[in-house]
């Protein structure tokens, strides 16, 4: 057991050194002996129990054979799921699954060349945004940078050559009309989601908040609702995760409007209409017809599927948050306001992002201010 500077135990393979930075050391399997020094305990620790994981799955021992599949399927595993989100994962796994895998995915980590990442981004660029390729190559560089660091290769191959060739242009986010909100519903008015959709225009919420609603966060009386989770399908797994909101301020108290306690007196009759519910969820709120939760990605093809049925433009389940968003500032609503309302960190996110001048926005203040801009001739 190792000892920090004051004589206190520090744990297996842990020391603190004379210019009190703390140095983990493994031995493997065939003798060799790994050390690295950290500024932190905490950083320390996490090494010697990778390295030991490493070990034990026979990484360390032979690391010219390992693959770019079997690094990542460990690094996504063993180091990214403990510290990042839930959704942020289900993002690593689709670019990963998408457009790294089939063109990396089985050579040997060290066989990876700057050509090989450039490679993967030149095939994105007829098909995806640069939004897309750009989050490509940060997973790129992080899947190597991690190599890097537990000495599985020397350098990163993701270097300053690799370029996020150009893509199309990332599309506008979608801020629904009155007109074309009011055209929507009544296209989906009969269909099972109509109250889900009707409920967001309603709140602003996530899609995975909505999803996550329980009876029990619902306050009849003070006609609130509390915002404490989210739930997100996980396709590889096939399971339903349920985690935190998108971040500490995503936890929240959300006034209900009239129709947002209609619709959910709505939702309570249908649940009671339910021939079956599954037990799993039965104290969720928003249910299918068989009585379980709809995944998150079913809900944009039924939007696509409404708006080709009606000839609008498609547009996905986030667009409910950017409408409300919007809609609310055209009210007069203040900005802190709102942000409070969304669970943003701060109000910048709120204005940049959520909030859209409308071209109906636009004439209505231009009128407003016709009278100050008129010229006499």
């Amino acid at each position: 057991m190792g000892k920090d500077l004051k004589g206190r135990e520090l744990g297996e393979c842990i020391s603190q050194l004379e210019n009190k930075k703390y140095q983990g050391r493994i031995t493997t399997k065939n003798g060799k002996r790994i050390k690295r020094s950290f500024d932190t305990l905490a950083e320390c620790r996490k090494w010697v129990n990778d390295t030991r994981y490493e070990i034990e799955h026979n990484m360390i021992n032979n690391p010219n054979n390992i693959t770019v599949n079997e690094w990542f399927e460990y690094w996504i595993t063993e180091i990214k799921s403990r510290n990042v989100r839930e959704r942020t994962l289900q993002n690593y796994h689709d670019r990963y699954r998408i457009n790294i895998k089939e063109i990396i995915g089985d050579l040997i980590l060290e066989e990876v060349k700057p050509l090989h990442c450039q490679m993967i981004l030149n095939k994105m660029a007829d098909r995806y945004c640069n939004s897309t390729i750009e989050q490509t190559a940060i997973v790129m560089y992080a899947l190597f940078d991690s190599a890097v660091e537990n000495e599985l290769i020397t350098k990163n191959p993701v270097t300053k050559s690799v370029k996020c060739t150009t893509g199309a242009p990332s599309k506008e986010t979608r801020v629904l009309t009155t007109e074309e909100r009011k055209r929507f519903l009544e296209a989906a008015q009969n269909s099972t989601n109509f109250n889900r959709y009707a409920f967001l225009l309603q709140t602003g919420l996530r899609t995975g908040e909505m999803i996550g609603l329980k009876w029990s966060d619902i306050d009849w009386t003070n006609k609130t609702i509390s915002i404490t989770r989210s739930l997100n399908f996980r396709h590889p797994a096939k399971e339903w995760i349920v985690g935190p909101t998108k971040s500490e301020s995503g936890v929240r108290t959300v006034p209900l409007t009239e129709t947002a306690l209609k619709i959910l007196k709505n939702q309570q009759e249908k649940i009671k209409k339910l021939e079956y519910i599954n037990p799993e969820f039965s104290e969720y709120v928003f249910l299918s017809r068989k009585g379980e939760l709809t995944k998150n990605s079913t809900y944009d093809s039924k939007i696509y599927y409404y708006c080709d049925k009606i000839g609008m433009e498609r547009f996905s389940m986030h667009t409910f948050r950017h409408t409300f968003a919007t809609r609310c500032i055209e009210a007069g609503m203040r900005p802190k306001t709102l942000q409070r309302l969304l669970g943003h960190a701060n109000v910048n996110i709120t204005m940049n992002l959520y909030v859209h001048v409308t071209e109906e926005e636009k004439a209505k203040e231009l009128r407003n201010a016709e009278k100050m801009l008129k010229i006499d001739f």
